[in-house]
């Protein structure tokens, strides 16, 4: 088996390294086209794998094609690759908002896989949501489902638009939980605690929280409650909160970047 990379990025790196935990293929097996250098060396010494700077070299004979490009250069990558492509090979996008369409057009190609991971898959922590046109060979799905459970949890939906949806929550959602947790560290500084002790708690609070709701199936706001007690402590923080209207900056955060990806698959 062999397996293609166009762009040997941080998201790239996650899914070759998963691949090569679980044995899915082996280095010599796995080849990157990237056209910075020092990343080409980066990932030919620290995985063993090609990693070179021609992309038709690159995806020859390959049964996957990952395009882990900015949506910027999807025009002038397709135009490299789309007399290359043969009929036995799938391409698989990572590209935030490009649609299967755009990609059928631009690569000249029928069989299109598209997958929106986020960064947690780089600890076998992330959360794929992914799709795939009528054309892609059953093996190159469970192939794909395979090489995405090894990152993390996977979803496959059969209707695209969720997957603009999600790049709003699950794949924007990191950079929200990080501002939340340092927030959390600067406020555990603020009323006074060492920093490294407020690191440890605010993170810990967060691990666990997601923890219990994830273990005991419960919804977020029953446990909200069991932890708020009336007159106490807790009720008045979480009133802070809805007086700035936390709740609702969040959904409008998660609103904003969905729409962002529309309108990025419409360029």
């Amino acid at each position: 088996m062999r397996l293609s990379f166009i762009g040997g990025g941080t998201m790239a790196e996650a899914i070759i390294g998963g691949i090569l935990e679980a044995q899915i293929a082996v280095p010599k097996e796995i080849w990157v086209g990237e056209v910075v250098k020092s990343r080409r060396e980066y990932l030919s010494s620290t995985y063993g794998i090609n990693a070179i700077d021609n992309n038709i070299e690159a995806i020859n004979e390959s049964e996957l094609i990952v395009l882990s490009i900015k949506p910027q250069d999807v025009s002038s990558v397709s135009q490299v690759i789309q007399n290359r492509i043969s009929n036995h090979q799938t391409v698989v996008s990572i590209i935030a908002g490009a649609t299967i369409n755009t990609l059928m057009e631009s690569t000249g190609h029928s069989k299109i896989i598209r997958i929106m991971p986020n960064t947690p898959a780089q600890i076998g922590s992330g959360m794929s949501v992914w799709t795939a046109s009528d054309d892609v060979d059953a093996s190159h799905i469970e192939l794909t489902k395979t090489i995405l459970s090894t990152i993390g949890e996977e979803i496959y939906v059969y209707e695209e638009k969720y997957l603009d949806m999600s790049t709003g929550l699950s794949a924007s959602g990191p950079a929200y939980v990080f501002l939340i947790i340092e927030a959390l560290i600067d406020a555990g500084v603020y009323v006074g605690l060492p920093r490294d002790m407020a690191r440890k708690l605010a993170l810990q609070t967060v691990y666990g929280s997601a923890k219990l709701v994830m273990e005991t199936g419960r919804q977020p706001g029953e446990l909200k409650d069991m932890v708020v007690s009336p007159g106490g402590t807790t009720a008045e923080g979480v009133q802070v909160l809805e007086k700035y209207s936390v709740p609702a900056a969040l959904v409008e955060a998660v609103n904003s970047a969905y729409l962002k990806s529309i309108r990025l698959g419409e360029k």
